[in-house]
């Protein structure tokens, strides 16, 4: 390996996850020093062609989520495969996986019939749409699918629009962190009882998870949630703006910074307005508060303004695209954008003061580890060569040759 640093270096990750939500969560246990082991089928991960835009032939949605790993080609549906896979699960910790409910069994590496007995401390990790039972369970789940069936499309957008689809793909991307941080609390678990477990994690169930406050709302009211577009449901005012330069995020979550924000706009009085003294005032009168600010942020320039209101405690900044974010100073600052051999990323979001996460590999060509991997586990060159004559692995061309 190379430059094995980070809090989980010594962990060993199988990935056998394709697509979003299973790779999301890899890479972050790749970030922070796991060995990544990325096992895709003859055809590689389908997100590998999922573009444009592409860079080397590899699509960027592929790029964004699969750093940190090594690409091993396996048939698992070849028994010489399959049986490469148990070897690599010998002193291996962790096997992720989002097969449709059965596959594994079929191959003959279900986790109850099998790898349980086999690997008594592998902690293994299912994602699926749906989890395994109840009236759905079993059935496919895209991320998109599972956003208007848990109810996340419902509470986007306006009246006026309708239900809108998140642009980034919340179920998935929070089942890839639900599904990193349910790993670790496994093996904390581990290290008490010496024994790992099986873990579900299904996106519908992450979902409905994250409607805070909307479901709360509901559970107390017991009023249908509406869409508010750029609003808040319990805090006024916070929302969108316009100013001479653009749009700006203004929210406020206390009557101090209420206060403090009228004052820097030229008008402390509005503080003392009976409709605005508190933020179930504000929240009741919404539509006033709203105009009154509107009016007075519509001649200010808005990023300068936004950098004077967070020095004076009020949350607020300019509404910015994703290059402008790249490109901005504090991006930089905190190594929020990396690059590595041609790679260039979103940096790695938690930072350890000890044993902090870095980026040791560009996202893996197909099958660009496979010898590597294979000779570690102790296969000869020779077995390696007739296994890839079978089609039971897949080697990267210049490795063949």
């Amino acid at each position: 390996m190379t430059g094995a640093t980070g809090a989980l270096s010594g962990l060993r990750v199988i990935d056998l996850t394709r697509i979003l939500a299973g790779p999301s969560c890899t890479q972050i246990l790749g970030d922070h020093g796991a060995d990544v082991i990325k096992v895709e089928p003859p055809g590689g991960d389908e997100v590998r062609t999922w573009g444009p835009p592409f860079k080397d032939g590899e699509a960027a949605y592929f790029m964004g989520v699969n750093r940190n790993k090594r690409s091993l080609v396996l048939d698992l549906s070849k028994a010489q495969g399959a049986q490469v896979l148990l070897r690599l699960l010998d002193g291996a910790d962790v096997m992720i996986e989002n097969f449709k409910q059965g596959t594994l069994e079929k191959w003959g590496l279900g986790y109850a019939e099998v790898l349980r007995k086999r690997f008594p401390r592998l902690v293994h990790l299912r994602i699926t749409g749906f989890g395994l039972d109840g009236p759905m369970g079993g059935f496919p789940g895209y991320d998109a699918i599972v956003q208007a069936l848990c109810g996340m499309m419902s509470i986007n957008g306006t009246e006026e629009s309708g239900a809108v689809r998140m642009g980034a793909p919340m179920a998935d991307l929070g089942s890839g962190l639900s599904a990193a941080y349910s790993i670790m609390m496994a093996l904390y678990e581990r290290e008490r009882s010496g024994r790992g477990q099986s873990i579900e994690v299904a996106l519908y169930d992450v979902g409905f998870s994250l409607l805070h406050p909307y479901s709360s709302n509901f559970f107390v009211s017991g009023k249908e949630p509406k869409r508010t577009g750029n609003g808040h449901p319990n805090i006024a005012p916070y929302t969108v703006y316009q100013t001479r330069t653009g749009n700006v995020f203004v929210g406020v979550g206390n009557e101090r910074q209420f206060a403090r924000l009228c004052q820097e706009l030229g008008k402390p009085e509005l503080a003392a307005d009976p409709r605005f003294k508190t933020n179930s005032d504000r929240s009741a009168n919404r539509d006033a508060i709203n105009a009154e600010l509107a009016a007075l942020l519509a001649d200010k320039d808005g990023g300068a303004f936004c950098e004077h209101l967070l020095a004076c405690g009020v949350p607020a900044g300019a509404v910015q695209t994703i290059p402008q974010v790249a490109a901005h100073p504090h991006t930089r600052h905190r190594r929020m954008v990396v690059e590595k051999e041609g790679y260039r990323g979103a940096g790695v979001a938690v930072k350890l003061s000890r044993t902090p996460g870095s980026v040791r590999r560009r996202p893996p060509r197909l099958a660009e580890h496979s010898r590597e991997v294979l000779r570690e586990a102790g296969y000869s060159d020779a077995e390696i060569d007739s296994l890839a004559r079978a089609g039971a692995v897949g080697v990267a061309q210049e490795a063949a040759e």
